[in-house]
């Protein structure tokens, strides 16, 4: 595996990163002897593409430097190799003008922390061959990831989607003083997020319906719900808003440092994982 990277101090950050994070591959039972024994890294990016069988970009954030990027890519790759790009928003069409070969481009967003997160969303753009579609669903799956292929273009995507639209809520009811953050992070984890951990929104509302399923749950409080959706909130990071929000934050998390809160995290997440994966492997051997 080939790194590229501007920044002088590309392979300390790889590895160092890459350190962080092997206890809890560790964890997942993942094989972490000879991590890095395989990386290269190349400053220039024509000469760390050229023997690429995949190029997985992920670049800042601007649809013309994306360009320039893939242009060169294009330029320096093997016919054969397969092009990814990561983006939290832009669509792979707008990225994919500056290629002679837009079919083959895709989208492939993974959701932070991305070693541990399975979901990565492959988005297609509008000229995306099936063929690129297909490569790249099974290059994810073979790393053990849990790609999902949009259907169309959509800017954020899907999941980024709903973050937004949940976090907008949150920063709502904590603007008015309905809550403080901690105690909307508890309301939440102890709720909807060991709900949709296990069920997702549609599940867990067809479950919600009874012996009906979602048609009932729709038709008896559907109108209901239509109606409270009018009084969600539609917040704005204003001067007020953001102070609040940043003595919150300097309240509920200021004691413990960043690193610290995401190993816990992360302990966290790999038990809750470990546990839906147990669940799961009964219910299919029960089925058997």
């Amino acid at each position: 595996m080939t790194v590229t990277d501007p920044r002088p101090d590309v392979e300390d950050a790889v590895r160092a990163g890459l350190d962080e994070l092997r206890p809890a591959l560790d964890a997942l039972g993942l094989p972490t002897e000879g991590l890095t024994d395989h990386l290269r890294f190349e400053a220039d990016l024509a000469t760390a593409v050229a023997d690429a069988d995949v190029v997985q970009e992920n670049g800042p954030e601007r649809v013309e430097v994306k360009r320039e990027l893939w242009a060169t890519i294009e330029r320096a790759a093997p016919d054969h190799a397969l092009f990814a790009t990561s983006t939290s928003g832009i669509p792979a069409s707008e990225i994919a003008t500056a290629l002679r070969r837009p079919e083959r481009l895709v989208v492939g967003h993974p959701f932070n922390p991305p070693h541990l997160v399975p979901l990565v969303e492959i988005v297609p753009g509008e000229r995306t061959a099936e063929e690129t579609v297909e490569r790249a669903r099974a290059f994810y799956t073979a790393l053990g990831k849990k790609p999902q292929v949009l259907r169309k273009e959509i800017p954020g995507f899907v999941a980024n989607r709903l973050q937004s639209a949940l976090f907008r809520e949150c920063v709502h009811l904590v603007a008015e003083g309905v809550v403080t953050e901690a105690e909307l992070d508890e309301i939440v984890t102890s709720s909807i997020g060991l709900r949709w951990a296990v069920a997702g929104p549609f599940r867990t509302f067809h479950l919600g319906g009874g012996p009906g399923g979602l048609p009932h749950f729709l038709s008896h409080l559907g109108s209901r719900m239509e109606h409270g959706w009018r009084g969600l909130g539609t917040p704005s990071f204003d001067e007020p808003t953001l102070a609040r929000l940043t003595e919150q934050a300097r309240e509920a998390f200021g004691a413990r440092g960043v690193a610290e809160l995401a190993a816990e995290r992360d302990r966290a997440q790999i038990a809750l994982m470990r546990a839906l994966a147990e669940a799961r492997a009964n219910e299919a051997r029960a089925d058997a």
